[in-house]
């Protein structure tokens, strides 16, 4: 879009050097005949290297957070965002010494003010950004705090007085939209890691969002295989409702790791529509073992954070 973008502005003469109008594409400036071919090809090429690297924006650091942390999924419906919120909780348990953010970018449906059970509009700093809003230790920023007319500031996360973090977890809206773009071309995000189930309808647009976070240079940690079996209260039967290890396999066609499995359990959804993530509201229960094993995982891929 950007190369046809500056094709036209080619064509309407506004850069040095172009010609006022083409006269075809079978033309002398443009046959790949023409003794000026390798000429023409050389500014083109330059030309289009100068525009891209101005349709980009410069990213400016989130003042006061040092690591960034996405997490993305292709599709909705596949925990993605109660993996969000437990991993935040599990990150401030991994060590107590750090401070956990949490930052829920899906306007259209947010869900962190429900599952972290919080109320109310953020106060104002004196320099005018908003104070988050805090429950369990972890500072928290959504579009469900705001009045509608004030909703675009939360999708750059900069409008936000987040105060001194060492992680940023942030709850991508599912797919591979303009947020997720948005984000990743803005703020340095230290890492991305991608949610889903086993079902094959599933793993298509993780493989999608796994891509995206790699063409706009955004390491890609790991994925989670959420809902990966679930087992029968009564008789401990297991079953693998949307497939067996579909995640690990496209893991290995994208030369990813596997973070870490989450079972499919009535306690996790339970706690998480009461307010009371289960990491925090059972820590010694096996479903917050998981959080807190991928959350280990996590760390140890995260480069050194700047002092």
């Amino acid at each position: 879009m950007v190369f046809h973008a500056w094709c036209r502005a080619l064509c309407a003469g506004l850069y040095p050097g172009a010609p006022r109008r083409l006269q075809g594409w079978g033309s002398a400036a443009f046959s790949s005949r023409s003794p000026s071919s390798s000429t023409n090809d050389g500014f083109l090429k330059e030309k289009r290297a100068q525009i891209m690297s101005r349709g980009l924006p410069k990213q400016k650091p989130i003042e006061g957070v040092k690591q960034v942390l996405v997490f993305a999924s292709g599709k909705g419906g596949v925990g993605k965002s109660t993996t969000a919120v437990n991993i935040a909780l599990a990150l401030a348990a991994h060590d107590s010494t750090k401070a956990v953010g949490l930052l829920d970018a899906d306007v259209y449906g947010p869900s962190i003010p429900k599952m972290m059970n919080l109320k109310g509009n953020p106060e104002l700093s004196p320099k005018n950004l908003m104070r988050p809003l805090k429950n369990y230790g972890i500072a928290c920023m959504s579009m469900g705090f705001l009045v509608e007319e004030t909703a675009p500031v939360v999708w750059r996360g900069l409008m936000v007085d987040w105060g001194q973090l060492d992680y940023l977890v942030i709850d991508m809206p599912p797919g591979t939209g303009d947020v997720q773009l948005s984000i990743s071309q803005n703020i340095p995000v230290t890492g991305a890691v991608i949610v889903s189930t086993p079902q094959d309808i599933a793993l298509l647009d993780a493989r999608k969002g796994a891509e995206m976070f790699r063409k706009v240079h955004v390491p890609v940690l790991g994925l989670v295989q959420n809902m990966s079996v679930f087992q029968c209260p009564k008789c401990k039967h297991e079953t693998h409702i949307f497939g067996a290890d579909g995640v690990r396999d496209l893991a290995k066609t994208l030369g990813l790791d596997v973070l870490g499995d989450i079972p499919l359990h009535v306690n996790i959804r339970e706690t998480c529509d009461a307010g009371q993530p289960i990491v925090i509201s059972q820590p010694q229960s096996d479903m917050a073992k998981a959080y807190l094993r991928i959350t280990t995982e996590i760390v140890k891929r995260l480069p050194t954070p700047p002092a």
